[in-house]
């Protein structure tokens, strides 16, 4: 089995920072991309941003220039510096992440979550 654990979210007013993390756990051979996704409430989830086992990044328009996203791979970890913060960012966050445990068995597997708010 593997496991994402996700940590640092919190209430933060605007203009603020936070740092989310989100640590893998478990059967991993390696891990290839890894990524943090929201879901506002009332919302869709939505892509926030991925970085590729290579380090390569992409980010949704709306985070771009304020946040930042980066991975430790000896500890399979994923972080997100999130700064300049809005309240259109409160959203629960959600960090993923495409493992590999075998030549043949490659997963997609999702973190439980962490609350981001921002108040005004």
């Amino acid at each position: 089995q593997v496991q994402l654990v996700e940590s640092g979210g919190g209430l933060v007013q605007a203009g603020g920072s936070l740092r989310l993390s989100c640590a893998a756990s478990g059967s991993i051979f390696s891990i290839n991309a890894m990524g943090w996704s929201r879901q506002p409430p009332g919302k869709q989830r939505e892509l926030v941003a991925y970085i590729t086992s290579g380090g390569n990044t992409n980010y949704a328009t709306s985070v771009k220039g304020r946040f930042t996203i980066s991975r430790d791979n000896a500890k399979d970890t994923v972080y997100l510096e999130m700064n300049s913060l809005k309240p259109e960012d409160t959203a629960v966050y959600y960090c993923n992440a495409q493992v590999v445990r075998s030549s043949t068995r490659i997963g997609d597997y999702w973190g439980q979550g962490t609350q981001v708010t921002v108040s005004s």
